[in-house]
């Protein structure tokens, strides 16, 4: 009977209802050891909470509601990122999935999907303004909703990793604990496989000057290990590689598709 209802279910989906079984019916060891063959198998064990992103102003101020279980609130700024505040599917988090929530929260009801979606993608597409060539990868990859559907995983921008409660000024010589505050762009495509893309910019790997700073590309590439390390997949673009031209716009397609079939 179960079979029947889950012939083209992705593994993902099969381990959270293997999860709900085990939890809600009885301990099936079978089940348990199969679970424990899955979260060993790769990507992040941790599940998904507190989804900022897509901030266009001032960074938001945090505190934590309940320490215990671990619930922010902003209460400053609010209004210039977006949080995510539903569970994240076990499937991945679709372009679908965002623009439900977006309906919900801009009281949009009776607005079609595509009309939705549209404001939806002018909101996270604010968030790139002055950076040229994030929004073309951001565009790049928003075509392919047209093509494939709103079934896909979204393309999420500016998306919070660590949080430092602390600005540049407050911290002074010491600088931040926390080399990248930020992801330029999140893709989840299962509650386990994230993919991180990044955009480089000069900043990355120079100074002010112009001059190679060793400094700065080796603690970027040092938090890369570390995000690989913890199961996150990590893909960076180089900013010269993102020009308006056909061939990078066929040279991001080919990519987002590999990226897609290794999903499949």
């Amino acid at each position: 009977m179960i079979r029947a209802f889950t012939t083209d279910w992705k593994l993902p989906a099969l381990a959270r209802l293997a999860r709900r079984v085990v939890t809600e019916l009885h301990d099936d060891t079978r089940l348990l050891l199969m679970l424990g063959a899955y979260q060993a198998s790769g990507g992040v064990t941790g599940a998904v909470k507190n989804l900022i992103f897509a901030a266009n102003g001032p960074k938001p101020e945090l505190v934590l509601r309940d320490a215990v279980s671990n619930d922010i609130e902003i209460t400053k700024n609010s209004e210039h990122c977006l949080v995510f505040d539903r569970e994240i599917p076990a499937d991945g988090l679709s372009f679908q999935a965002l623009i439900d929530w977006w309906r919900d929260h801009e009281q949009l009801e009776g607005r079609d999907d595509r009309t939705v979606g549209l404001a939806l993608h002018r909101r996270l597409e604010s968030s790139l303004a002055g950076n040229e060539v994030e929004r073309q990868l951001f565009n790049a990859y928003s075509n392919r909703y047209g093509t494939y559907g709103f079934g896909i995983p979204v393309l999420i921008p500016q998306v919070y990793l660590h949080y430092d409660p602390y600005t540049a000024r407050h911290r002074g010589a010491a600088g931040s604990p926390l080399r990248r505050q930020r992801m330029d762009f999140l893709l989840l495509f299962s509650d386990r496989r994230r993919v991180v893309i990044e955009v480089d910019g000069r900043q990355h790997y120079a100074d002010s000057d112009g001059h190679a700073n060793t400094a700065s590309y080796a603690a970027m590439v040092a938090e890369d290990r570390r995000l690989q390390l913890a199961g996150y997949e990590v893909y960076r673009f180089g900013g010269k590689e993102l020009d308006a031209t056909s061939a990078s716009s066929e040279m991001l397609q080919q990519f987002f598709d590999a990226l897609s079939a290794r999903s499949a």
